[in-house]
Parts: structure tokens; C-alpha cells; sequence
């Protein structure tokens, strides 16, 4: 693994903060490539049997629960599923833009092009609200903007399912699942937002829960913020 992620480091182009040998290796998650299909929020689309599911490590809290996700992509867009085991919905907030990290969510933070501080973090709760937004991140003074005219083929679709209870504030569940697709155009004016075979980002995937107080699972592991970008993952586009 540390001589693939060495190889993958110097094909993308990207600068290493640290050395390799010195730190544990940035992990690599495989994004299949998929038609586009029109998500449900189960994760039945027959797409998806082409993803193998990761498992975040939990990094904080008292509450022991599995967090999983698979990726895709297609000519338009990334596709995300997660999967999160839960007892009950730690969730009150009916509206999209809100500050959703505040309460049980599922986070993406997309960062295509390593040579600007700019990069793409994106929300959704299990009642099914979103909070898609782009970041300048200059030495961690974080400046955040929302999409304009946010319609057509800028617009995500995104869905959620609950398993084992009612889709409502405070509902006693199993799990709770979420499916979701960022167009690319959504990413602009970021650049290299249209991989291909063998394209590269970086990023990271979270998950943090608040039914016995907070807790948090992070496929990087990041210190005290979710925003230390050096530290992502890789995507590797198939």
C-alpha cells in the first residue's frame, strides 16, 4: 500500500507535506465508473454493486456504531452512499443551508485541484436536508460560499431512508441511509473537476452522531478540524 500510494502521490502531481515513510500512508478509495441513474436513497441501483464498501474508524464519542460508504462517478457527476447504524435520529432541522454538522449528518469534503486552497464540502442529514458549499481554506482561515441560482444541471439529487423506525426528529432507528450525486458543474470553478481513468482528488468522508453526546467517524484521520485538507484520503478514479 505504501508503494502504491507513493506511485498514485507522483501521477497526480502532488506535493507531500511529510514524508511517507515517516507517517502512516493516506488511504485510496477506487471510484467505479457508472451510468447516471436517478438516486432513491437504498442504494438499489445495480451501479452500486460495483463499489465495495469502506468502513470510517471512529475518532470520537461514547457511542459504538458502524458508519459505511461507497462511491461512484459518471460523465456528470459523483455518486455516495452512506450507511449509518443508529439507535435513534438526533436530527430537528427541516430546511436545506442550515448548519447541519450540529446535529446527526453525513459530510463529504471534495478537493480536486491540490494547487488552490479551494475545495467543496457537502452535508445531508437523515431527514434528507443538504448543505452544499465551497471553501477557501488559506492556512485554516476559512471563508465559505453557497451555489447561486442553484437549479438545473447544478443541482445535486440527494435522498435518505431510514431502516428500522419513522423518518421524523427523535425517532427510535437502526440505521439510517443516505444516496447522493454532486455534479460536477456544481464544482466550477474549481479545476480538475472532470476526471477521468486515472484522475486523482483528494478528500475526506465523516460522519458525526449526537445521541450520547458527540460522536465522530473520519475515513483521515484530522486533528481537532475537519478542514485539515493536507491530511485527505484519495480518490482514484477507474
Amino acid at each position: 500500500m505504501l508503494q502504491y500510494c507513493k506511485r498514485v502521490l507522483v501521477l497526480a502531481g502532488i506535493c507531500c507535506y511529510t514524508s511517507l515513510a515517516a507517517q502512516q500512508p493516506a488511504a485510496v478509495l477506487k471510484v467505479a465508473a457508472t451510468s447516471d441513474f436517478t438516486v432513491t436513497g437504498d442504494g438499489s441501483h445495480r451501479g452500486w454493486n460495483k463499489a465495495a464498501w469502506i468502513t470510517l474508524p471512529q475518532r470520537s464519542g461514547n457511542e459504538s456504531a458502524s458508519t459505511k460508504v461507497k462511491a461512484l462517478y459518471s460523465p456528470n457527476g459523483i455518486y455516495f452512499l452512506f450507511n449509518c447504524a443508529d439507535q435513534r435520529l438526533s436530527a430537528a432541522m427541516q430546511a436545506d443551508f442550515l448548519d447541519l454538522w450540529t446535529e446527526d449528518v453525513a459530510e463529504v469534503f471534495l478537493w480536486p485541484d491540490t494547487l488552490q486552497p479551494a475545495y467543496f464540502e457537502y452535508e445531508i442529514s437523515p431527514l434528507n436536508y443538504e448543505l452544499p458549499i465551497l471553501i477557501s481554506n488559506q492556512q485554516g482561515d476559512l471563508v465559505r460560499w453557497q451555489p447561486f441560482h442553484y437549479d438545473a444541471d447544478r443541482k445535486t439529487q440527494h435522498a435518505t431512508t431510514i431502516q428500522g423506525g419513522e423518518k421524523k426528529s427523535g425517532a427510535t432507528v437502526k440505521s439510517w441511509t443516505a444516496e447522493f450525486f454532486i455534479p460536477f458543474k456544481l464544482l466550477r470553478p474549481l479545476q480538475n473537476i472532470h476526471p477521468r481513468r486515472g484522475t486523482t482528488w483528494k478528500a475526506n468522508l465523516y460522519r458525526v452522531d449526537y445521541d450520547k453526546g458527540e460522536a465522530e467517524w473520519s475515513w483521515q484521520q484530522t486533528g481537532k478540524s475537519f478542514h485539515e485538507i493536507e491530511k485527505f484520503g484519495y480518490l482514484v478514479f477507474e
